[in-house]
C-alpha cells in the first residue's frame, strides 16, 4: 500500500518523463545548433572585451553607435596586424617543414634504438641463459648467400638493335596534394559553414555594443514586479562575470605572450612571435593547458636542439610561467568573480566538450559560470547555484 497522496504519486512519473524528453531536446538543439551558437556565444564574449572601450569612448562624448563602430574598427585592424604578422611566420615555417620533419625521422630513430637497447639489457637480466643461448646460435649460423647474376651464354646470339624508335605516348601524372589540400577538398563544405558563420561575428559584435541599452530595456520588459528585479541583477551578474573572465584571461594572455616572448627570443627559438602567442593562450585551457602550452615552443626547437637539455629548459620556463600566472594572477582578475567549485568545472568540461569538442572546452567555464549567476539571482533555482558554487 503506497503511502504516497495520490496526486503525487500520478503526476511525479509524468514530471520525470517530460523532465527527461525536455533535457534530451535541449542537448540535441545544443548538439546539432553548435555552430549557431558558438558563433553567437563568440560574438557575445568579444561584446564584453570591447565594452570597456566603448565606454571610454563615449566619455569623449562620442555617440554610442558611432563609438562602437570606432572601436569594432580599429579591433578589425588591430586583427588584421596580428593576423598578417602571424601569416608571415606560418608562411616561413611552411617552407622549413622538410627540416622538421627530418628531425622527427631521426628522433623516431632514436627512440627506436634506445628501445631496443633497453629491450636487450632487460633481456640479458632477466634471462642470461636464454640470451646466451641465442648469441651462440648467431654465431653458428652461416652466412647468408650473396645474390648472384646469370651471365649470357656466348652461344646465344646477340639481341638486335632497334633502328626506329618507339613511338613516345604521352603519359600525364597526376601532381600529389598536400595533406593540407587534401583536408580542405574532403572538408570544403565544414569549412564553408565555419567561415559564413565567422563572417557575422563583427556585424553582431557592432550590433550588440550600439543596441546595448536598448536590448537591456527590451529584455527587462518581458518582466513584471519582483521578476524584473531579479532579471536585472542577473543580466548584471552575466555581464559583470562575462567581462571579468574574458578581460583577466585576456590580460593573462597577453602576459604570458610577452614574457615567453621574451624568453624565446633570448634563445634564438625559431618564430617566436608565432610560437609565443599559441603557447601562451594554449595555457589558458582549462587542465590540459600546461602540456598544450609546452607543444610549440617544443616543435620549432626540433631543428635547432639536438640535445634533451635545451628542451628540459623551455618546459621548466614554460611551466613555471603557467603555475605563476593561474596561481598568482588568475584567482585575482578572474576567480573573484567565477566562483565554481571544482566537480562544477570537471563536469562541465566534459559536457561541452563533448558537445562542441575544443570549442566546448574553451566556452564550457564561461557559460556554466553565466548559469550559476542566474541561478543566485532567481529564488526557485538558488540551491542549484549553491550546489555548483564554491
Amino acid at each position: 500500500m503506497s503511502v504516497l497522496p495520490q496526486s503525487f504519486s500520478e503526476h511525479r512519473p509524468r514530471g520525470w518523463a517530460g523532465g527527461l524528453i525536455a533535457t534530451g531536446v535541449a542537448i540535441a538543439l545544443l548538439y546539432y545548433g553548435r555552430g549557431f551558437l558558438v558563433t553567437l556565444i563568440t560574438a557575445i564574449t568579444i561584446s564584453f572585451l570591447l565594452e570597456p572601450f566603448v565606454e571610454l569612448a563615449m566619455k569623449l562624448r562620442l555617440p554610442r553607435a558611432f563609438a562602437s563602430f570606432l572601436v569594432c574598427s580599429l579591433s578589425l585592424l588591430c586583427v588584421y596586424a596580428l593576423g598578417l604578422g602571424m601569416y608571415t611566420q606560418a608562411s616561413a615555417l611552411w617552407e622549413d617543414l622538410p627540416k622538421y620533419s627530418q628531425r622527427i625521422s631521426e628522433i623516431g630513430d632514436e627512440v627506436v634504438a634506445a628501445l631496443e637497447s633497453a629491450e636487450k639489457d632487460a633481456y640479458k637480466i632477466l634471462m642470461p641463459r636464454r640470451w646466451k643461448e641465442l648469441q651462440e646460435q648467431q654465431q653458428k649460423a652461416p652466412p647468408a648467400p650473396e645474390p648472384t647474376t646469370r651471365r649470357r651464354r656466348s652461344a646465344e646470339p646477340p639481341l638486335p638493335i632497334p633502328t626506329t624508335p618507339p613511338p613516345v605516348t604521352e603519359v600525364r601524372i597526376r601532381p600529389e596534394r598536400s595533406p593540407f589540400v587534401d583536408y580542405v577538398y574532403r572538408y570544403w563544405q565544414e569549412l564553408y559553414n565555419i567561415a559564413l558563420l565567422a563572417s557575422f561575428v563583427p556585424f553582431l559584435v557592432y550590433f550588440m555594443l550600439s543596441w546595448r541599452d536598448h536590448m537591456r530595456r527590451s529584455y527587462l520588459q518581458l518582466f513584471h514586479g519582483p521578476e524584473r528585479h531579479a532579471a536585472g541583477r542577473s543580466w548584471q551578474g552575466i555581464a559583470d562575470m562575462a567581462r571579468a573572465y574574458v578581460v583577466g584571461n585576456f590580460l593573462l594572455g597577453i602576459f604570458l605572450t610577452g614574457a615567453s616572448g621574451l624568453f624565446f627570443w633570448s634563445i634564438s627559438l625559431p618564430y617566436f612571435l608565432l610560437v609565443a602567442p599559441l603557447s601562451a593562450f594554449f595555457s589558458l585551457v582549462p587542465y590540459i593547458g600546461l602540456p598544450l602550452a609546452i607543444l610549440p615552443p617544443m616543435f620549432a626547437a626540433l631543428p635547432v636542439y639536438s640535445k634533451m637539455t635545451p628542451y628540459l629548459v623551455i618546459a621548466a620556463v614554460v611551466g613555471f610561467l603557467h603555475l605563476m600566472a593561474l596561481n598568482l594572477l588568475y584567482p585575482k582578475l578572474v576567480g573573484s568573480r567565477v566562483h565554481l567549485n571544482p566537480l562544477a568545472v570537471t563536469v562541465a568540461l566534459m559536457f561541452w566538450g563533448s558537445l562542441w569538442g575544443a570549442v566546448g572546452l574553451v566556452f564550457a567555464i564561461p557559460i556554466t559560470a553565466g548559469m550559476k549567476a542566474v541561478f543566485d539571482n532567481v529564488p526557485a533555482l538558488q540551491p542549484y547555484g549553491k550546489l555548483m558554487g564554491d
